[in-house]
């Protein structure tokens, strides 16, 4: 199941174990999608629409996902605390940002309400508001992408809706929608 193709570049198993945290318990956390029949279509649809064109413009070697899907295994662990730091491994809100695509939680329920897949990256010695600006330039068909800082990875998610939602965060992570 991995080494299934979601686009012209990425890997089902790049998409499912770029987190560190999928790295740190690799032996202990399940990265695949439990409901391929749904959440397969999503993220190729995410890579067709938004990373391949990314990658064509930008190239593989600079391309660097950060975060891709969530499994239900890995959210576990995501909220969880590092016993070293007691700080949790990752902020996650499976309910709205679209990590987990279309899985289903043990009472049948998408875990998100918001039909699509997302996935947070970089582009290297690449600063990105420059590459929000060329997303956007290019009118790359996203639901919501959230900017953090120049030096911070972007979070992208494509579904059906194409709002085109810009967000930002403040230094406390109160968010604010951009107009553009």
């Amino acid at each position: 199941m991995g080494t299934l193709k979601l686009g012209k570049y990425l890997t089902l198993n790049d998409v499912c174990t770029c987190t560190q945290t999928y790295h740190k318990y690799r032996d202990r956390i399940d990265p695949f999608p439990k409901n391929p029949d749904e959440t397969l279509p999503a993220l190729q649809r995410l890579a067709e629409e938004i990373l391949d064109p990314v990658i064509d413009e930008f190239g593989i070697d600079r391309f660097r996902l950060t975060y891709g899907f969530c499994s239900a295994d890995l959210k576990r662990y995501l909220e969880r605390k590092d016993p070293a730091t007691g700080r949790r491994h990752g902020r996650v809100a499976p309910n709205l940002d679209q990590h987990m695509a279309f899985e289903k939680n043990t009472k049948g329920n998408y875990y998100c309400k918001r039909p699509g897949a997302a996935c947070d990256f970089y582009i290297i010695n690449l600063p990105s508001d420059r590459l929000v600006d060329w997303i956007c330039d290019r009118q790359l068909p996203f639901d919501s992408l959230y900017y953090y800082g120049v030096d911070r990875p972007i979070h992208i998610s494509y579904g059906d809706e194409h709002k085109r939602a810009l967000w930002t965060f403040d230094a406390v992570g109160r968010p604010r929608k951009l107009k553009r």
